[in-house]
Parts: structure tokens; C-alpha cells; sequence
């Protein structure tokens, strides 16, 4: 007999270990460990009632809310594969991820019945309401239905490679793929993130402030947390201001954040006299400028530790542990059981591993490497070469282990045939008293092939002019790397998971 793993057992046994021990508080509501176990096995034995089998793919729209995490574990618990959707896609976006997943249901929140009702007509698929009441036009209420039926006793048994989740990625080129990971990759990963990279002690508490049906949220937040016998508190839209409210009034110990979450939390910090005395910060998602970095270490008095993953890596890769030290500008380590190196990035069809100090594309081989883009094949052997994940990143890593990620290959421009990597050119505009955010694109030009333009956010109260701060930038940076072009927004164009959207500013400004 082979053997089993379920990620259905993160819950399953905390459960079972400390059943009256608060997992998960969004507003008023506050359910223990047995009471979103007791619902999970009843939103499964609905599932079931529905004709949902070991191995069917089941679609979850929802928001930062309770009925989230219920929902995931309820799929899991049936045996059934969950299917995180997008809450920005549009209906012939989310049709896509229904048809290409061959989802056999979609769960969905109230607040999302109408646009998951266009898609799941489209695509022939049934929707289920995730709210206590029936939604008109949607097929069942999966709530009332679960109240109907006698709860699984536990979770259908899988195999370790078994799929667990499928997350669509971002689809920068093209449309977006399947990354099916395992309950292998994604157990491995909540459980290293949990005890071995910075260990979470039981009771500790974690903001859930990042969006759940990204890999982020899911496995750092969610999955983590409650692996370590942690409370999650659910926060389903950020605000800076309220967050640090939130954090005080549930003595929040944990953030997990994106880069413009930190940056709004230093903002915010300054027009408040108290802060949450937390123990553990995680950032990731894109680079931590340093000087949000230094600003928020000031504020709140606690280290950032600053890590690297993709969908396709469960997420966690690398991040920077007390173990090894931090080190500030990188992604820190490798994780337990995991490679990441540095290869060359123009050999296609083979992994050639660099020497320490050389730049190149991040390549990833170990536990938490997905299994592949689901009925993708020539995605799949690309993506996976000689056992390496090719992350489509450009980085280095030094003698001593430290991981430094230098931009993505996508994002990298080639202005004049010299490389220039936008965050560099970025950390260096941040250091001007008039800027409070930057993005740096490439944009075509019929000399230089493509120009470096600068996307800037004005500081509150400043008006920045675009010929000085294209000198503050000469200063400070090579002839190559300057930006010749300056924007001016009122924000930056933001993803549901806080990353900028540059594929957006380079439409809006070609």
C-alpha cells in the first residue's frame, strides 16, 4: 500500500490537538479549530451530495472572508482539488479557468454571484453560494445543504503526489496556465514555513491581510499558521490605517506583507501613538526597497524578513531566517530541502549551474516544485529542465548562501544593448524626498530599442519636477540606467495581491 498525505490534515489535527483553541476570527466572529473542522466536514459531505469525487477540480471565489478557508477545507476534505479564483478577473477570464481546469462546480461569495454566474453559464459549470441564504440565479446554497447532510467522519485519503491545489498564474504572456501543486508540495512548505524558517509558536496570532486565492496568502497565512496551532484573523479588504487598529485590538503578533503593505503601514504609523508589538514579519511578492525596509524596522522595532517563491514553488524558495542572519537586499536562504540556484539563462534545452557571485536565472529543484501546468505539456517541459524549475528570474547568489533576485528576465530592459533591472534604478529614485512610489518600465524606442521610463507617485503635499529628478537620477546611476522619461500617477495600477501591475503601465504609456 503506498503512502497517504492530505493537506486536509493541516486542520484535521490541530483539530484534533487542541480543538477549543481559536483558528480563525474575521469581525465578530470568532469559531475554534473543532468548529471550522465540524464545518469543513459538513461543506465536504455536501460536496459529495453534489456528485463531487476524489480528484474532480472545484472552483472557489471568494474574498478575505470565513467562508474561505471553510470552503478550501471542505474541497480538501472530500478529496476533491480546489481551484483558487481570481477576485478581478472578468466573466470570459474566469469562463477560461473554468473550462481549462474542467472544474465540475464553483463555490462563490454573495458579493460574486453575478460575474460567477456569466462565467459558470458560459463554461457549463454549476455555482454554489458560499453565504447562509440561497443567491437568486445561483444553483444551491452549499451552507444549506450542508446542514442537510451527516458531516465525513474525516478526510478522503490521497496519495502525497496527488494534486491539492491548481493556482492560475498571472498570464503576463499569453493566457494564464495551471500550476497544479501537490499535497507533498503544499504540506512540505506550510510545515517548513511553520517550524523550521521562523518558527510560529501555538496561540500565536497572524494577519490574514493578503488576498487567500494567492499562493502568498494561502501558504504563509492560512496554512501556516494553522499548522502551527496559530489564530488567523481575517482582514478582507487592507487598509493601513485599520490594519494597525486590527492588529492592536486582536494582539496580532504576526504580518505577512507585500511591499505596498509595508510602505502604508510606515505611512500610517506616523498619524497613530500606539503600535502592534509584533514578533514576526514576512515580506515577499516583489522587492522590499530598503528604505521601507529601514523606515518600518524604525517604526515598529521588529526585523522584516524578506523571502522569494512562485506559484509554481509552493511559494516559499528562499527567505532570510535567523538561523543563517538576515541580510538586508536579499531573499536569505534556501529553505529546508531546497535548491535554489543560479544557471545560465540562455541555455533553453539544459540547466548549467553558475559559479558563486554570477548572474543569471534563478533555478529551483526540491519538494516544493509543482508538478506541472495542468494539460500543458510543452509549458511544462519548458518550465522544467533536468529537474530544475526555471523561475524566468535574474539573480545571484553569493559564497556564503545569500540569495539576491535582480529583476525578472521579462521585466529586465535592454536600453541601447546594455542590461538595466528596474529595481535598481528604482531603490535609487526612492532615495528622492519628492517620490513616495516608483515603477520603472521599458518602453519602446526606435534608437535605443526601448527607454527607461520612470512611473512616479508624487510624496503628499510635493510636486516633483520631471527634469530634477531626471538629473537626481544621472547622479546616482549609470549612463545606461538613467530614465530619460518621467511619469507622474496618483497611484500605482495595484493586483489584487499588491504587486504593481507593470504590464499595465507599459500599455498605458507605449
Amino acid at each position: 500500500m503506498s503512502a497517504t498525505l492530505s493537506l486536509a490534515s493541516v486542520l484535521a489535527e490541530s483539530a484534533r490537538r487542541r480543538p477549543r483553541q481559536t483558528a480563525l476570527v474575521q469581525g465578530d466572529l470568532r469559531l475554534t479549530y473543532a468548529e471550522v473542522w465540524e464545518r469543513a466536514r459538513a461543506q465536504a459531505a455536501a460536496l459529495v451530495r453534489l456528485g463531487v469525487r476524489p480528484g474532480d477540480r472545484v472552483a472557489l471565489l471568494c474574498p478575505n472572508t470565513a467562508e474561505f478557508p471553510q470552503a478550501y477545507y471542505a474541497v480538501l476534505t472530500a478529496g476533491a482539488v480546489v481551484v483558487p479564483v481570481h477576485l478581478l478577473l472578468t466573466a470570459p477570464e474566469m469562463e477560461h479557468v473554468l473550462r481549462d481546469s474542467e472544474a465540475s462546480v464553483l463555490l462563490c461569495h454573495p458579493l460574486f454571484a453575478e460575474v460567477a454566474k456569466q462565467a459558470a453559464d458560459s463554461a457549463g459549470v454549476r455555482v454554489c453560494s458560499l453565504g447562509d441564504a440561497p443567491v437568486p440565479g445561483v444553483d444551491g446554497c452549499l451552507a444549506d445543504l450542508a446542514r442537510s447532510v451527516e458531516p465525513l467522519r474525516s478526510f478522503v485519503r490521497r496519495v502525497p503526489e496527488d494534486p491539492a491545489v491548481v493556482f492560475y498564474t498571472s498570464g503576463t504572456t499569453g493566457r494564464p496556465k495551471g500550476a497544479v501543486l501537490s499535497h507533498l508540495n503544499l504540506v512540505m512548505n506550510a510545515t517548513i514555513n511553520a517550524f523550521d524558517t521562523h518558527p510560529v509558536h501555538p496561540g500565536q496570532v497572524a494577519l490574514g491581510a493578503l488576498p487567500l486565492f494567492h499562493i502568498f496568502g494561502q501558504t504563509v497565512s492560512l496554512n501556516s499558521t494553522w499548522r502551527a496551532l496559530g489564530t488567523l484573523v481575517l482582514m478582507p479588504r487592507f487598509d493601513p490605517a485599520e490594519a494597525l487598529e486590527l492588529m492592536i485590538a486582536e494582539n496580532v503578533t504576526i504580518f505577512h506583507g507585500v511591499p505596498t503593505m509595508y510602505f502604508g503601514l510606515v505611512e500610517a504609523a506616523k498619524n497613530t501613538d500606539r503600535l502592534p508589538e509584533l514578533e514576526l514579519c514576512v515580506s515577499g511578492g516583489a522587492a522590499l526597497p530598503a528604505t521601507v525596509l529601514e523606515a518600518f524596522e524604525t517604526a515598529f522595532g521588529t526585523p522584516v524578513y524578506e523571502g522569494y517563491g512562485l506559484s509554481e514553488t509552493s511559494p516559499t524558495s528562499s527567505v532570510n531566517q535567523p538561523a543563517y542572519g538576515a541580510r538586508a537586499g536579499t531573499v536569505g536562504h534556501a529553505i529546508w530541502g531546497v535548491e535554489v540556484e543560479i544557471a545560465a539563462p540562455d541555455r533553453l534545452d539544459s540547466i548549467e549551474l553558475l559559479t558563486p557571485g554570477s548572474l543569471g536565472e534563478i533555478v529551483i529543484r526540491g519538494h516544493n516544485v509543482f508538478t506541472g501546468y495542468l494539460g500543458n505539456p510543452e509549458a511544462t517541459s519548458a518550465a522544467l529542465v533536468d529537474g530544475w524549475f526555471r523561475t524566468g528570474d535574474l539573480g545571484t547568489k553569493d559564497a556564503e548562501g545569500f540569495v539576491t533576485i535582480v529583476d525578472r528576465l521579462k521585466d529586465m530592459i535592454i536600453r541601447s544593448g546594455f542590461n538595466v533591472y528596474p529595481t535598481e534604478v528604482e531603490d535609487a529614485l526612492l532615495g528622492h524626498p519628492e517620490i513616495s512610489e516608483v515603477a520603472v518600465i521599458g518602453l519602446p524606442d526606435p534608437v535605443t530599442g526601448e527607454e527607461v521610463c520612470a512611473v512616479v507617485v508624487p510624496a503628499s503635499g510635493a510636486m516633483p519636477d520631471a527634469d530634477e529628478i531626471i538629473a537626481f537620477a544621472r547622479e546616482r546611476l549609470g549612463r545606461h540606467k538613467y530614465p530619460r522619461r518621467i511619469e507622474f500617477v496618483s497611484a500605482l495600477p495595484l493586483g489584487p495581491s499588491h504587486k504593481v501591475l507593470k504590464r499595465e503601465l507599459r500599455r498605458r504609456f507605449s
